[in-house]
């Protein structure tokens, strides 16, 4: 089991995998980072940058 921070703040998430890990940081990211979420200037370029950061800060977390 992998603990990894929120990109954006201190809030840690767990997870086996980069999906179980990114599925249980969703509540958190829905909750405390609404406007990102909602932020309609992201474009798909932006969601697949934020998923290869993110996946390579997860395989590297131990």
């Amino acid at each position: 089991m992998k603990s990894l921070k929120c990109d954006l703040c201190d809030t840690m998430a767990e997870g086996e995998t980069f999906e179980t890990w990114m599925n249980n940081l969703m509540p958190h990211y829905m909750a405390a980072h609404a406007d990102v979420m909602s932020d309609s200037s992201k474009t798909e370029a932006d969601r697949e940058r934020w998923m290869t950061e993110n996946k390579a800060r997860f395989h590297v977390a131990e």
